[in-house]
């Protein structure tokens, strides 16, 4: 029962994603190479068009968060990690820098069916307009990009941002709550 839940998971995820892509000329979840992160870099020719990548284990995750990985890393189940994780590279979604961590899963209404835990000493952050969603963190994070999120989402630890630029743009948004301290830590 579990494996056929996981499935049609995978299934609508990997529907919604495709079908919210039609509308941007498939420019929409495009990783572009990792640059200065100026505007002239979004427009670039991508190097590949990506999609959600909806991973169950340790391994399949940490690539899913590299600069190789892809704009939207989703996990079928909690994770933890003894080692420190990196979220890297500059991806495009509906022409817009965007990262995204889904800790949970979703029917076709978009409603959340079940919300998973990741666990690792500590979270780095290096992508533009990164966000933690739907689910519980449980670390710290350390922002090094504008646009962190934590949306409809916990982070059990602290948020540090590694210059004031960073905690300027930051939100959390749509239910979103941090247990710890929110503060620049150089």
């Amino acid at each position: 029962m579990k494996k056929l839940a996981a499935l049609a998971a995978v299934f609508v995820l990997t529907l919604l994603v495709g079908c919210g892509n039609s509308a941007n000329n498939n420019t929409a979840g495009t990783n572009t190479p990792a640059g200065n992160g100026t505007a002239s870099n979004a427009t670039a020719a991508p190097d590949a068009v990506t999609s959600a990548s909806v991973v169950d284990n340790g391994e399949d995750f940490k690539k899913a968060i590299s600069k190789d990985g892809t704009w939207i890393a989703a996990t079928l189940k909690d994770l933890t990690f003894t080692e420190d994780l990196v979220v890297d590279g500059q991806f495009i979604h509906k022409n817009e820098p965007a990262r995204k961590i889904a800790l949970y899963t979703q029917d076709a209404d978009h409603n959340i069916t079940n919300s998973f835990t990741l666990t690792a000493p500590k979270i780095t952050i290096k992508s533009e307009n990164a966000r933690i969603q739907g689910g519980t963190f449980v670390g710290d994070v350390y922002v090094e990009a504008k646009g962190f999120n934590v949306v409809n989402a916990t982070i059990k630890g602290n948020v540090y941002f590694s210059d004031e630029k960073y905690q300027a743009t930051y939100s959390a948004s749509d239910q979103g709550k941090v247990t710890g301290v929110t503060e620049v830590k150089k």
